[in-house]
């Protein structure tokens, strides 16, 4: 493996949680050097859930292949030492990642008058700088009241904090537009990003802003059936769950191949006025289409849905636990050349993720462990000479 497509860029990280640690983890899986600092014992975040002999996994995920600082930053020569090294000079140095308050020594203002081409990304929760997490961020957005079965009464959160990686991942994207904007113009500046800002573009680039102001009745909730297409989850005469979609003519017609059920679906169409091939259609023709599918995938193991579902190339995939996952599946154990069998100092060894971009012409980086809390102070601390 090589040094990576960013290998000579340089990431100053002081952050915590999610966003702004994934956002450092995406540029350290590219080959950059992002230098985390924390203070003496670690972060608020240093032992979030899950943990394993103690260590948070967590935390061991969020900061894969970084270096890892710690200064205490309360007091003056901290601060001075920290701020020296957001500031060192190099083409690709001089970034500057949090989404912790920054202000005083640690503002873009103060660290600009030392690096006039400074680049810092700093991530919020809302845009006016207020306090805001991803759970409240979606609370907010009104997904939870869409999530569901029909009928049910209050809010559906789900498990996967989606505006922070969506946001973390968007702040790899930033930091790297800047560095090119730098590189062009010479000029560094300031990047503000906030989680809500985030949600609420995704729910505008989806149609749900759109849909609320335009249309007269609300977007209500649909269980697992996609809404507007044709898709929901099945159950197997084994006992397992599946996903079945078809979200196009194409998807549509290997679907109906597969099961056999031409004729059923043909008499379908022709008593409920339909069009199966139309996206529309098969939304409006849904319940009838499940009770079809239901009896047919009802009767047979997973086993042979599977074959049948393959071999006609229907878009689907099977519900699986964690435990299965790892267990079954080849996409996320080390036969996949995105995944690495490393061992976490004080954890364990496991598959671990690299980047999942692949450059043509250019070696990826080799999964690393996330470093011990303040393993290389005396190793950074001597390279800037501090």
């Amino acid at each position: 493996m090589g040094a990576g497509i960013l290998s000579g860029l340089r990431v100053v990280e002081i952050s915590a949680f999610i966003a702004a640690p994934l956002g450092g983890a995406t540029l350290a899986a590219m080959g950059a050097d992002v230098i985390r600092i924390d203070p003496p014992g670690g972060g608020v975040d240093i032992g979030r859930w899950p943990l394993h002999r103690g260590r948070s996994l967590y935390w061991a995920g969020l900061n894969q292949g970084k270096r890892s600082v710690t200064i205490d930053m309360r007091h003056a020569p901290g601060q001075e030492k920290v701020a020296k090294i957001i500031t060192a000079p190099g083409d690709g140095a001089g970034i500057f990642l949090t989404n912790l308050p920054s202000s005083g020594w640690s503002s873009y203002t103060e660290l600009k008058k030392v690096r006039d081409d400074l680049i810092m990304l700093l991530i919020t929760g809302n845009r006016d700088g207020t306090a805001a997490v991803d759970y409240t961020v979606n609370a907010a957005l009104g997904f939870p009241l869409i999530t569901g079965p029909d009928g049910y009464e209050g809010p559906v959160n789900h498990v996967l904090p989606a505006w922070d990686a969506m946001t973390g991942f968007l702040a790899a994207t930033a930091i790297l537009a800047a560095e090119r904007h730098r590189r062009l113009t010479g000029d560094g500046q300031l990047v503000e990003l906030s989680l809500s800002d985030v949600g609420l573009t995704v729910a505008g680039h989806l149609g749900f802003i759109g849909e609320a102001v335009i249309e007269e009745t609300p977007r209500g909730r649909f269980g697992n059936h996609v809404y507007g297409t044709f898709g929901r989850d099945f159950v197997t005469r084994d006992g397992r769950r599946v996903m079945v979609l078809a979200l196009t003519p194409r998807q549509w017609r290997s679907l109906v191949e597969a099961t056999g059920l031409s004729g059923e679906f043909r008499n379908l169409e022709a008593r409920l006025g339909l069009y199966f091939n139309d996206e529309g259609d098969r939304w409006r023709g849904r319940q009838e289409i499940c009770d079809l599918l239901e009896a047919w995938i009802s009767v047979r193991t997973l086993a042979s849905v599977a074959a049948a579902f393959d071999a006609n190339k229907v878009m689907w995939g099977p519900y699986q636990t964690f435990k299965e996952l790892v267990a079954d599946d080849q996409r996320a154990s080390s036969a996949n050349p995105l995944f690495a069998d490393v061992e976490h100092p004080g954890i364990g060894t496991y598959p671990t993720p690299g980047s999942p971009l692949r450059f043509g012409g250019v070696e990826g980086v080799a999964p690393k462990p996330a470093p011990k809390l303040g393993e290389h102070t005396d190793e950074v601390l001597r390279e800037f000479d501090l």
